[in-house]
């Protein structure tokens, strides 16, 4: 009940569509395009390492109280010019977002749900006081970035074009107070598959000595301050062996995310036989995973309701180890941007593994390999799936 009223409190203080600009929107009609001199060629794909190498150009728009958006510019892609007092380093007035562009087998360029990330950008914005902006503006300018540098955006299953737009708080003043100036930044970076030689399981350290996200506070937005305080027990983690935290919360030590991604469990009633794919609910301390929300969705069109139950609750570590000694554990994954899906072999909790199924000879779980094809075909363009695909450029 208390996560409940948190919720519902925060959603009347923070609703985007309140917090609106008086002045000048973001007009993607007015954009300005300054082209390098100096186009750089493809990297081959085996080069490729995620979000090391960038493309030619990138978008910028500032933004003022006073006057509302600029003039959005493409440009080449550069170092900024920012004060030292920008309240940015100072007060951490900073969001971002992820999402990437594929080759589709009729020559065009997509883009992967990009209203989602909008939305959850927006929201964040919100959160700190920044404006909020039209999405399908920023789309626009997005997808007339990717166009200037379509050349780049490498072709092949498991590559694509990470796309990182960027807010932050320009105003150049101590003290800490509502930004009266900020500003858009967009960049783009082809990728590669997150793991390079294929699915590759991971260990999990439980972790209840650290809280990643709490009632109340800013789990569900992706500021750059959520992040760089997960590092420490990430390291930590890391000199007992395992990879990534999972991260725990409360008494009832109930599971949250994985690392940077959301996760999901299956477990399996040996009584029924029934499968249960499970993740923790959206109450306001978990991100509003675009990845998360397309695993739902496909899994509760393609999976039979008699055989599976899709459920967004509440689940503890001590669930997991409990069922997983039953024989009921079945499979688990991340699930985010980068990796699309990650599988996860172990979890050590309280000086022990438990260990998670994966296929003979795989590193991987059956439901985890699906969804990673399922996805995959909607993105590359090989099936449709309503408006997920949003065509930006056109390669012909």
């Amino acid at each position: 009940m208390i996560r409940q009223s948190l919720r519902s409190t925060a959603s009347r203080f923070f609703n985007t569509s309140a917090i609106r600009t008086m002045s000048a929107p973001l007009d993607a009609s007015k954009l300005k395009i300054v082209k390098s001199s100096t186009p750089s060629t493809p990297k081959p794909n085996d080069q490729l390492v995620f979000g090391k190498t960038f493309t030619d150009h990138m978008l910028t728009v500032e933004w003022t109280k006073e006057n509302g958006w600029g003039v959005p510019e493409i440009k080449p892609y550069g170092n900024l010019s920012l004060d030292p007092s920008a309240c940015v380093f100072h007060y951490a007035f900073e969001l971002f977002e992820g999402l990437k562009a594929y080759r589709s087998p009729d020559n065009k360029i997509t883009m992967f749900r990009p209203d989602k990330n909008m939305e959850r950008m927006n929201k964040s914005a919100a959160r700190i006081c920044l404006p909020t902006f039209d999405s399908e503006e920023l789309i626009k300018l997005m997808g007339k970035l990717i166009e200037q540098d379509k050349h780049l955006v490498p072709e092949g299953q498991g590559y694509s074009l990470y796309v990182r737009p960027t807010m932050i708080g320009t105003t150049p003043a101590l003290g800490v107070s509502t930004p009266d100036r900020a500003m858009i930044f967009v960049i783009t970076s082809p990728v590669g598959p997150y793991y390079k030689t294929g699915f590759k399981a991971v260990r999990l350290e439980a972790t209840d000595y650290a809280t990643r996200a709490w009632p109340g506070g800013v789990g569900d937005k992706k500021l750059g301050a959520n992040y760089a305080p997960c590092i420490l027990p990430q390291l930590q983690a890391a000199e007992r062996g395992y990879q990534q935290n999972l991260w725990l919360f409360g008494p009832e030590k109930n599971i949250t995310e994985v690392g940077t991604m959301n996760v999901f469990f299956v477990f399996k009633d040996n009584a029924t036989g029934k499968k249960e794919l499970v993740t923790a609910p959206l109450d306001g301390t978990i991100l509003e995973g675009v990845t998360r929300d397309s695993v739902l969705t496909l899994a509760r069109e393609k999976l039979d309701p008699k055989e599976w139950t899709i459920s967004e609750r509440y689940y503890s570590i001590n669930e997991v180890a409990d069922r997983a000694e039953k024989g009921e554990l079945v499979e688990a994954f991340g699930s985010g941007t980068a990796a699309v899906v990650s599988p996860i072999k172990e979890i050590g909790w309280k000086g022990k593994d438990i260990h998670v199924p994966l296929q003979p000879g795989k590193q991987t779980g059956p439901l985890t390999e699906n969804v990673a094809q399922w996805i995959a075909n909607i993105q590359y363009g090989k099936e449709k799936h309503g408006n997920w695909s949003r065509v930006v450029a056109d390669l012909a």
